[in-house]
């Protein structure tokens, strides 16, 4: 079984910068897809980014966040990071970690299995 916990939310000015954390307790995540969603208030869950590490480290991002987000891993300490930089308010959501036991990648949140509680990221001057 793995549980994830997301840390590293909170208040941010526009063109700052965050880094969540997503801790799994459990099984490790080597053989996961590790991803982040976000959900803005009203709005359905959405991909951000995700990390596939067995046939090499293959990362995927939404368009909305390519080139100022970062996905990385730490499968020693089962953590997987997304560095968040350039942010706006767009980026308003509550940050969720997610998992599936497969190395097939998928963007659909419903594809996987395994989610944190989720972190609240609040962009705002």
């Amino acid at each position: 079984q793995v549980q994830l916990v997301e840390s590293g939310g909170g208040l941010a000015r526009p063109g700052a910068s965050l880094t969540l954390s997503c801790v799994s307790s459990g099984r490790t995540f080597t053989s996961y897809v590790v991803a982040w969603f976000r959900q803005a208030p009203g709005q359905e869950r959405e991909f951000v980014a995700l990390s596939r590490l067995r046939g090499g480290n293959t990362t995927r991002y939404a368009d909305s966040v390519k080139g100022r987000f970062t996905i990385s891993r730490d499968d020693a300490e089962n953590v997987v990071y997304l560095q968040m930089n350039s942010l706006g308010p767009e980026d308003t959501a509550v940050y969720y970690c997610a998992a599936r036991h497969t190395s097939i990648i998928r963007f659909e949140a419903d594809e996987y299995d395994h989610w944190g509680q989720g972190t609240e990221v609040t962009v705002s001057s």
